[in-house]
């Protein structure tokens, strides 16, 4: 793994030998800073206006990735002209997709009664957040005291144990965070995927440039389907030897400069 401005000169080969350059980021911890609430996770004006003003460019196609529920990630981001997906992908919108996995769909009933019972096991705790985003569920535990971070952990385990056990859904741990998602074959990796081909097809092109950037578990699938030259796959945070990713930046004011530095290429 490499500073991504240290490889930049290698980068910029890779994206001046491209015919169309696809720039894909999660949105937590990526383009906004890690909060204990996520409500308060607010894209800043600066951030919203160079993604809108790249997404204006008519070499790039800008989309994020997200495990939000696509109405709020397209309430938080609030930019126009650009691909969105939430649920990690179980929902895709753009100018030339739109998807919603129908296997996701089916379970929705399920994963509204399983948030009700892991909100009234947990209404003792105090700090723990459950978010019921439709097609998948998370328990934010970030402002939990961290004597009490165990007993979430513990009846978390306890409720979601038997549906684990009988395939009816995945659960996948982030920071401080638990994701309950269906148990189908999808992930932020076939998004990418997916998106890529439609801009593929859009243009007609051979081939596309696709950057990728994520600072979580779930990023992960995204970095493996993704290598030179055909693909750049940016960790967020410190170096992380322990990811997929080839490349990193240190933190969201590195993914700011970033994008100023894309916008100031051809």
């Amino acid at each position: 793994m490499e500073h991504l401005f240290k490889s930049w000169q290698i980068f910029l080969d890779d994206f001046r030998a491209a015919p169309h350059i696809l720039f894909l980021s999660d949105y937590d911890g990526t383009l906004t800073p890690i909060v204990g609430r996520p409500r308060d996770a607010v894209l800043s004006q600066e951030v919203r206006d160079k993604l809108s003003a790249l997404a204006q460019k008519p070499v790039f196609t800008v989309g994020i990735i997200s495990g939000r529920s696509m109405e709020e990630l397209r309430y938080m981001a609030a930019i126009e002209g650009i691909y969105y997906a939430g649920n990690h992908g179980l929902e895709i919108e753009g100018p030339a997709l739109e998807y919603v996995s129908p296997d996701a769909e089916l379970g929705q009933a399920m994963i509204k009664d399983l948030a009700g019972q892991l909100a009234a096991a947990l209404e003792h705790i105090a700090g723990v957040i459950i978010e019921d985003k439709g097609l998948s569920l998370s328990v934010h535990y970030r402002l939990v005291s961290e004597e009490e971070q165990d007993a979430v952990a513990v009846i978390f385990k306890k409720i979601t144990s038997s549906l684990v056990d009988a395939g009816k859904i995945k659960i996948t741990s982030g920071k401080k965070v638990f994701e309950v998602r269906p148990p189908i074959d999808w992930d932020k990796g076939k998004a990418v995927a997916s998106i890529r081909r439609e801009i593929i097809s859009l243009l007609k092109l051979e081939r596309v440039l696709t950057v990728y950037l994520g600072d979580d578990t779930t990023d992960e699938d995204a970095f493996k389907v993704l290598r030179r030259p055909e693909g750049w796959s940016v960790y967020v945070g410190r170096e992380n030897t322990s990811s997929a990713a080839d490349y990193y930046l240190n933190s969201t004011d590195e993914v700011e400069e970033f994008l100023s530095r894309l916008l100031e290429l051809r």
